[in-house]
């Protein structure tokens, strides 16, 4: 069975905001290696339109840094499944609507061996509670920044029951951001 994993950037205070992060090489190069281990990338509409914005217009101008233009080409290459309620198509290379509800496909991509059992990663704010709420996840991988920003998204808005975690390791970036790998304790 695939795992699915969460992964994503939050300040210190627990809010997603990709304008806050400290997006250095180290993070860049740790988000390569991340999608190098992955099979699909999953989107809610929001963070689709955001990375579909930008990623796609590296990839045909290149900044001239390579960890972030290798990034650039393995986020265009990786299969991408937006959930949205309101996208009728997508533009963006190697992408596909969600045509069943949240559950019915990630539960499918689980049972898949269709990416040789590579990882499904979670990358959207939205999906991850919505995902955690269905007690879905294998695996949490938070990228901590030294950050406060005061106010923002939080990453588990309306997640109302406890769920406890086991920290599986840590890694800490020269920028200062530590990512905490946590599993859940399966009751």
């Amino acid at each position: 069975m695939r795992k699915l994993v969460a992964s994503i950037n939050m300040t210190l205070d627990g809010f997603c905001d990709h304008t806050s992060a400290i997006a250095d090489d180290e993070l860049h190069q740790h988000y390569t290696d991340l999608l190098l281990s992955g099979g699909d990338l999953l989107y809610g509409r929001i963070t689709y339109q955001l990375m579909e914005s930008y990623w796609p217009t590296v990839v045909k101008n290149p900044t001239g840094n390579k960890r972030t233009d290798d990034f650039a080409v393995i986020i265009e290459n990786i299969p991408k499944i937006v959930f949205s309620r309101t996208l009728s198509n997508v533009n963006w290379k190697n992408v596909k609507l969600a045509k069943r509800s949240l559950e019915e496909e990630v539960l499918e991509l689980k049972q898949s061996n269709n990416r040789e059992d590579k990882d499904i990663l979670v990358g959207s704010p939205s999906l991850i509670a919505a995902l955690t709420k269905l007690n879905l996840f294998d695996e949490y991988q938070l990228c901590v920044h030294p950050v406060i920003a005061g106010q923002g998204l939080p990453l588990f808005k309306n997640i109302n029951d406890s769920i406890v975690l086991k920290l599986a390791k840590t890694k800490t970036l020269g920028g200062g951001q530590i990512v905490l790998y946590y599993e859940p304790i399966k009751k």
